[in-house]
């Protein structure tokens, strides 16, 4: 079992300046509740033992605007199955929309060039009136989906609140995705219009995505047309497509008035999709108003997130950090759309660049990035970074060894707010806020409204030791359900297997005796690289096709310098070696088939891949034992198909740690 970091300690970080602390929307939230003079261990117990009147009071203190009143907050308190603010309407873009004076800048449009343009509130306002009308005329309406193919820009954020406005349920993915796999995901909504545009920057490239577009909308026949977004400048083909086209300029810029359909709390705002490690991804399905809550609470009370604020958070469309940068909106404050290279080759401190020129207040970003910026010797103080207030971290674990870099280089009045959740909540389980100490390498505490325990083996909760993150009471944002699982099999299956009653969300982390959270990675086989989620099996998928492989296993692990090993290890047909042109094939079909994100660190020619007896690959098991893991603590070897492998990935997790540097240097 992975240990806690070793540069971990009892001694806070830094703590919070008091200043800073009164002015904070978490204390003018605590006073409003009755809470005044509570530090944040205090209201976090109050949040979590009187669930109807800490969600209440969020309700209250962000106002929200429902068109019809709720019975009571809580109705059922089960998991699955929560029934939260029964009989309640709302919209959830009418609030992402209401907040902005009509001459403030809701977006501003970034992306690697260095090129930028801005959107006020009254223009975003026009055109998603603009777009729901043109979906409206297209047949969308109430519980029909709409699918976006659309790199991280304004378009993106448009279209799902026009979808949104109309009670039409969004899905939205990058296009460093391939068609099939983009196709995996979307047929199974039946969408009625596809929005995609021409290409994405990355790295000093326009990737064109005209035909990859063409072949997607080919492979969802419940398409009734296809809105075109000219992005990257270029023309689109002149041949037919599977649906009827409207040119985005068509439909964003017409004279509408904007009306937003009200819906019942638990409506289905959006589905993100899991990482589909074995068999095609999961559709989750989140509601209008538990997102509005969740997001309303994460950013406005723990990001501290008001009118005047800017967030930058690198993303791509696909990870759920996009849809918290879409509900900034929700705060009144202004969110950045980024297009491109977090670090591009020819700047690789683009970011830190665009930060100083936006006067950035919230500046977000993975675990990889930081280290990267720190090991290639960047200096992002050579900006000017006084309006960052928030650096925060998610994808992975933050080092312990990141926190004085960040102090040194960023600023040392800044937060380093490092957190852990997932698509599954589209929210954070464990992170900081304005009011709570930092302790390198540690998340300071639960979020508020988590009631968050890490379980051991026997299903207890345990201090200071390592065990599986639980939540043992409902939040808001938990799933609807999953999609086409009409009796919530799979959705209980995914969560509450373990422990009935019990949301297992499949991280080991180590809750400490100061109230820290410490995560150790994930406890299953998803891969994670800087924050955006893959299933093993989209690369697998595109590999096996080659004929030099005859099968393929990528394993993600996290490592104890904190950084993230993703090795591929394939078994060569009979003939075939591994040389570069080879390994470059395989890195190519992986760039074009799967994603580009997810080139693996390391090709490796194996004997074998371990399976269970009924056939089913190793993967977790593999992943442990390449983190250090014994491999009798790991899986019995009576129940393996080829049992003497498994030394063999041993001794390569061996080598690899072997070649790490000193953590203690």
């Amino acid at each position: 079992m992975t240990v806690p970091d070793p540069f971990a300690t009892p001694a806070p970080f830094t703590t919070p300046d008091p200043q800073a602390v009164a002015a904070s929307h978490i204390m003018d939230f605590a006073r409003h509740a009755g809470m005044e003079g509570c530090d944040y261990a205090a209201l976090h117990r109050w949040s979590v033992t009187d669930l109807e009147g800490f969600w209440g009071a969020v309700w209250e203190y962000f106002d929200i605007d429902a068109d019809t009143p709720y019975e009571r907050v809580l109705a059922e308190e089960i998991m699955p199955g929560a029934r939260w603010f029964p009989g309640a309407t709302l919209n959830y873009a009418h609030h992402a929309l209401r907040n902005a004076a009509d001459d403030a800048v809701a977006i501003i449009a970034l992306d690697e060039t260095g090129s930028c343009y801005e959107v006020t509130a009254r223009h975003l306002r026009a055109q998603v009136a603009s777009v729901a009308a043109t979906l409206r005329e297209l047949g969308v309406g109430k519980g029909d989906r709409v699918v976006g193919y659309l790199p991280n820009t304004p378009h993106a954020i448009v279209a799902f609140l026009a979808a949104a406005s109309l009670g039409a349920v969004w899905s939205v993915c990058g296009q460093d995705y391939a068609p099939k796999a983009a196709a995996d995901r979307f047929a199974q909504l039946e969408p009625t219009v596809l929005i995609a545009a021409d290409g994405y920057l990355f790295n000093g490239t326009g990737h064109d995505r005209r035909d990859a577009t063409l072949e997607l909308a080919g492979a969802l026949p419940t398409l009734k047309a296809t809105l075109l977004v000219n992005h990257v400048g270029l023309p689109w083909p002149s041949r037919a497509h599977p649906s009827p086209v409207v040119p985005w300029e068509d439909a964003a810029t017409r004279t509408e008035q904007l009306t937003c359909t009200p819906v019942p709390f638990d409506h289905p705002l959006w589905v993100v999709f899991s990482s589909g490690t074995t068999g095609l991804p999961k559709g989750i399905v989140h509601g209008h108003g538990g997102v509005l809550l969740e997001h309303l609470k994460t950013l406005g009370l723990h990001s501290d997130l008001g009118p005047g604020d800017r967030l930058l958070w690198y993303t791509t469309t696909h990870w759920m950090m996009w849809n918290l940068v879409a509900s900034t909106l929700l705060t009144g404050a202004t969110t950045c759309t980024y297009d491109g290279s977090p670090a591009p080759l020819t700047q690789p401190d683009t970011l830190w660049k665009l930060a100083e020129r936006h006067r950035v207040t919230v500046f977000g970003t993975s675990p990889q990035y930081l280290l990267g910026m720190a090991k290639f010797g960047i200096d992002p103080s050579a900006y000017d970074l006084s309006s960052i207030r928030v650096v925060g971290c998610t994808g992975s674990a933050l080092p312990a060894s990141a926190y004085p870099w960040v102090r040194d280089h960023v600023g040392d009045r800044v937060l380093l707010a490092s957190i852990s959740g997932g698509t599954d909540v589209v929210s954070g389980f464990a992170g900081s806020a304005p009011n709570t100490p930092v302790w390198a390498g540690e998340l300071s505490a639960p979020h508020l409204g988590v009631a968050l325990a890490a379980y051991d083996a026997e299903g207890f909760p345990v201090v200071d030791q390592v065990g599986e993150l639980v939540v043992t009471r409902p939040m808001p944002s938990m799933p609807l359900y999953f999609w086409n699982d009409p009796e919530g099999t799979r959705y209980r299956d995914a969560y509450f297997s373990s422990c009935p009653g019990v949301w297992r969300h499949g991280d080991w982390i180590t809750v400490t005796g100061h109230g820290s959270v410490i995560v150790h990675g994930r406890s299953d086989s998803t891969l994670n690289r800087n924050g955006v989620r893959l299933g093993s099996a989209d690369i697998h998928d595109v590999v096996e096709r080659l004929p030099e492989i005859t099968e393929a296993l990528v394993i993600g692990a996290e490592q104890p310098d904190g950084g993230y090993w993703m090795p591929l290890f394939v078994v060569l047909a009979a003939g075939e070696t591994l040389d570069e042109a080879l390994r470059e094939k395989i890195r190519d079909a992986i760039r074009t088939g799967a994603s580009p994100r997810h080139v693996p660190d390391e090709i490796l020619a194996v004997p074998g891949v371990p399976h269970t007896r009924t056939g089913k690959k190793l993967e977790v098991p593999v992943k442990r034992l390449l983190q250090g893991a014994p491999v009798e603590q790991v899986v019995n070897p009576a129940v393996v198909d080829a049992p003497d492998l498994l030394e063999h990935y041993a001794r390569l997790g061996a080598e690899h740690r072997s070649s790490l540097p000193d953590p203690a240097h």
